[in-house]
């Protein structure tokens, strides 16, 4: 997914202080995950099933533990 990465929009939340997180880009199926501190690699795919479900665990805690 190299060449389609750099033709992604990518973005971050506006809570991330020192701009170190998680980058979110829209793909036609689904949601596309980078690394912002390495933008050059892996780029961790999911479709909007599996997204929606990741924002919906985020939303209720799920995650809170880890």
């Amino acid at each position: 997914m190299s060449d389609a990465s750099e033709r992604l929009v990518w973005r971050k939340s506006t809570e991330s202080l020192s701009g170190d997180c998680v980058e979110v880009a829209p793909l036609p199926d689904g949601v596309a995950v980078r690394d912002s501190k390495n933008p050059d690699g892996p780029v961790l795919e999911f479709t909007h099933s599996e997204w929606c479900a990741f924002l919906a665990g985020a939303n209720k805690g799920e995650f809170d533990d880890l």
